[in-house]
């Protein structure tokens, strides 16, 4: 028992190390990428599906019904690609696109019993994330050329089962977030820039349910809370030009920012047709309408600058199969639609996405009872996203996104 807890341990944080030193970012604000099993079917049945430790996020009500310890880790490669449409401008400029890199969104997740009623878990993922980064020239560079912000989350669980047919679960999220945004400037004498960074660490929760009203269905619901977090860190200037033939000296000021990242609310339920297919289906509520704007006191000259958000709450549905090839080959599909919170309104460059068809295929290869491989291929297709902004400083510029993306990931569950 003391080498298989070595074992836990060394795993556990092997995993946390390579999330800590990746940056988790995507095309949109939220990542789905938690579970490479749960990627195959779309994500349909993430909170009712019980396959490996990935449980922890999907449900933590559901680590109750894995009868053994286990640890699942892996990642998935997204590639973003992005092509800018139809562009104009105030100012001349280039849209080459493609202002997204390739991200690998790692995670690592531990599940031990403690009796036959209590069970403990521990997870490591990114929930939050998005990376944009534009060439020198982007014509639209005066209202954003870089924004990076990365979220990770570290989760301790608890489960009770208590009965053969329901369970609960709940976990404390530490939560620990970076950001840069970075946009040019007006100069007398060429371009400008003001560039804000700060990080901070804030607590969270999530809470499940899990019912099983017959052997063959099984019903989850997970409520994660919302996060308020304080940014502190630095306010830069470069040749920020402010009228009258006056420029500000390169200088560093002290910086704060104010972000408030949604609830989430997952419903989804899985039924075993019979020994072979399983069907899965899903509902998120995302309450995005809490990230309304961004508001960065700073010490400098310029004073507090905020930038409007005004997200909706969204939507996301899912739904997905599973078909157990043989004892050791289960092969999986999902297809699912994800609500952009970004109205055409308020859409800015930073976050230039729209509503996404998600379409996903997987397998499982179990060669041992207590090893199994997962693998996933998802492609997402967003519907064009306009964007249209204008200021008095900045002048305008209006474009039309096109994004699409392709996400490979691979997995490991081994059972102690």
């Amino acid at each position: 028992m003391h080498n298989k807890i070595n074992k836990l341990t060394i795993a556990i944080a092997a995993a946390s190390a390579a999330l800590v030193s990746s940056q988790a970012m995507a095309g949109g604000f939220q990542l789905n990428e938690q579970s490479v099993s749960s990627q195959g079917t779309a994500f349909a049945g993430r909170s009712s599906n019980v396959t490996d430790a990935s449980i922890v996020f999907g449900n933590p009500a559901g680590m109750s019904f894995l009868d053994r310890a286990q640890v699942t880790a892996g990642a998935t490669y997204l590639d973003v690609e992005s092509e800018i449409n139809n562009a104009s401008g105030t100012f001349p400029g280039s849209n080459e696109g493609d202002m997204v890199p390739g991200k690998t969104v790692p995670f690592g997740y531990f599940v031990q019993p403690i009796n036959d009623n209590l069970h403990f878990g521990l997870g490591v993922y990114a929930p939050f994330g998005v990376i944009t980064d534009y060439e020198d020239g982007f014509e639209g560079r005066y209202f954003g050329n870089y924004s990076d912000v990365s979220v990770i989350t570290v989760q301790p669980t608890l489960s009770i089962k208590f009965n053969s047919q329901f369970s609960a679960g709940f976990g404390i999220t530490y939560n620990r977030i970076k950001g840069e945004l970075e946009k040019a400037t007006l100069g007398a004498s060429g371009d400008g820039s003001v560039n804000v960074q700060g990080d901070d660490e804030a607590y969270g929760f999530t809470f499940g349910l899990m019912y099983k009203p017959v052997e063959s269905t099984t019903f989850g619901i997970t409520y994660r809370s919302d996060v308020d977090y304080e940014l502190e860190g630095d306010f830069d200037t470069r040749n920020v030009y402010v009228g009258n033939g006056i420029t500000l000296p390169n200088a560093s000021y002290d910086a704060s920012l104010d972000i408030t990242l949604p609830e989430t609310i997952d419903f989804s339920v899985t039924h075993d047709v019979n020994d072979r297919w399983t069907l899965m289906a899903g509902a998120a509520l995302v309450k995005w309408s809490s990230f309304d704007q961004l508001v960065i006191e700073n010490d400098s000259p310029l004073g507090t600058r905020t930038e409007v958000q005004d997200y909706d709450d969204a939507w996301q549905y899912a739904v997905g199969t599973a078909y157990q090839l043989s004892p050791s080959w289960v092969v999986r599909a999902g297809l699912a639609y994800d609500e952009s919170p970004i109205s055409d309104e308020v859409r800015t460059v930073r976050v230039p996405t729209g509503d996404r068809m998600i379409y996903s295929l997987g397998a499982g290869w179990t060669p041992v009872p207590d090893l199994t491989i997962d693998v996933a291929y998802t492609y997402i297709d967003e519907d064009t996203a306009p964007v249209d902004e204008s200021s008095a400083t900045a002048g305008s510029y209006q474009a039309d996104y096109d994004n699409s993306i392709n996400g490979f990931g691979a997995q490991l569950t081994y059972r102690f």
